[in-house]
C-alpha cells in the first residue's frame, strides 16, 4: 500500500470515527456533507466531470474503510452511477446517485426523447438520489426518481439500507439519454461486484475486531473467554477468512486497475466477490457464537457488521453466481491453460 493510500485511509477512518455508525431511516446528512466536502463522494471520477481524479486504489481504500465503519452512506452506488453517466457522456449531478439496470420497454418519441416503462427492483438509495443512472439495453438514461411517471416503493435490505423499487411509465428527454458504452452491462456488473467485495472485506474486519475485543472482556468461569481454546480456534478461523477476503478484494482492485474489460479482471473480480461472500457467512456465524445472545440485541453494535455481511453477500452477484464464472473460465482454459490463467503468466 502506498504512502498516499495510507494517508487516505487514516483520513477516512477519522471521518467515520467522528460519525459513529447507526441504523438510521435516512441518509446521515452531516457525514455525507463531510465526505462531499473532502472530495470522497466521486473519488475516482475525473476532475473535469466533477470528481476528484483519484485512482482505483484510492477508491478501494475508501470502500474498505467504509465497510469496516459500517457507514450508512451510498458511496459505492454514487460512484458506480457517476462512472456510468460519465462513460455515456452524460452530466454527473452532485449529490447522492443511484444506479440500476433492467429489462425495460423503451420507445422512441418525437423530438428525440424516449418513453420508458417497466420495473427496477432493489435500487440502492433511490429515495435519496438526485438521479438514477439506468442501463436499459443499449441506452443509458438519467432518471429523476421524483419525476411524474415514476413511482417509488420503499424497501430495505437486512441491514436497513434503502433498496427501493422504481415503477416507470415516464418520458426521458433527449438530453438525459445517450448510447451505452460497449460492454456496459458486463463492465457495470464487474465494477459493482468489486465495490461490494471491498465493502464485505471491511465489514468482516469489523466483525472480527469486535469479537476479539469482546472475548477479551467477557469473563466466564473466572477468566476471559479468549483464554478458552475452543474460542481461540474459532477466532483463528474467522481471522483466516478475513485475511483471505481482504487479500482477494485488494488483489482484484489491483488487477482491475489495468482495465475492467480484461479477462484477468473478470477472473480476479469473480474470485474476490465469491471469496468475500463465502467469508461473510463464516465470519458472521463465528462472531455471533463468540458474543452469544447479546450479539443479537439491537443495543449491541455487532449487528451493524453482521447484517451487512448477510445482506451484501447476496448483492451484486452471490458466491454461487461468481463461482460459476470462475468455473466457466476454468473449463474454457482447459488443462494447458489453467496454470497460466492462475498465475497470469
Amino acid at each position: 500500500m502506498s504512502t498516499h493510500t495510507d494517508e487516505l485511509t487514516s483520513m477516512v477512518r477519522s471521518v467515520f470515527a467522528d460519525h459513529p455508525a447507526e441504523v438510521a431511516d435516512g441518509l446521515p446528512e452531516a457525514l455525507w456533507a463531510t465526505l462531499t466536502e473532502l472530495g470522497l463522494v466521486q473519488l475516482s471520477l475525473p476532475e473535469q466531470a466533477g470528481g476528484s481524479g483519484g485512482t482505483l486504489a484510492d477508491s478501494a481504500a475508501l470502500l474498505l474503510v467504509a465497510g469496516e465503519a459500517a457507514a450508512p452512506v451510498p458511496l459505492a452506488e454514487t460512484e458506480l452511477a457517476g462512472w456510468l453517466l460519465h462513460a455515456a457522456g452524460l452530466p454527473v449531478p452532485a449529490g447522492v446517485l443511484a444506479v440500476a439496470s433492467g429489462d425495460l420497454t423503451v420507445r422512441s418519441q418525437p423530438g428525440g426523447g424516449v418513453a420508458v416503462s417497466g420495473r427496477l427492483a432493489r435500487v440502492g438509495w433511490a429515495r435519496h438520489a438526485a438521479r438514477v443512472a439506468v442501463l436499459a439495453g443499449d441506452l443509458v438514461l438519467s432518471v429523476d426518481p421524483r419525476a411524474p411517471g415514476v413511482e417509488l416503493v420503499e424497501g430495505a435490505n437486512l441491514a436497513g439500507e434503502p433498496r427501493d423499487e422504481l415503477r416507470l411509465d415516464v418520458t426521458v428527454a433527449a438530453e438525459d439519454l445517450a448510447p451505452a458504452p460497449d460492454g456496459a452491462g458486463e463492465l457495470l456488473a464487474r465494477r459493482a461486484a468489486l465495490a461490494r467485495a471491498l465493502l464485505l472485506a471491511g465489514a468482516a474486519q469489523r466483525a472480527l475486531a469486535g469479537s476479539v475485543r469482546y472475548a477479551g472482556e467477557r469473563i466466564q468461569f473466572g477468566r476471559p473467554i479468549a483464554k478458552f481454546q475452543a474460542v481461540q480456534q474459532q477466532l483463528a478461523l474467522a481471522a483466516g477468512e478475513v485475511a483471505a477476503a481482504r487479500a482477494a478484494a485488494e488483489a482484484a482492485a489491483g488487477i482491475a486497475d489495468g482495465g475492467f474489460g480484461t479477462d484477468d479482471a473478470e477472473l480476479a473480480i469473480a474470485v474476490a466477490k465469491a471469496r468475500t461472500s463465502e467469508a461473510a457467512g463464516a465470519v458472521a456465524r463465528i462472531a455471533h457464537q463468540v458474543h452469544g445472545a447479546i450479539g443479537f440485541t439491537l443495543e449491541h453494535d455487532l449487528r451493524l457488521a453482521t447484517t451487512r455481511l448477510w445482506a451484501w453477500r447476496e448483492e451484486d452477484g452471490s458466491d454461487a453466481h461468481w463461482n460459476a464464472v470462475v468455473g466457466r473460465r476454468t473449463l474454457d482454459a482447459g488443462a494447458d491453460g489453467l496454470w497460466p490463467m492462475l498465475t497470469r503468466a
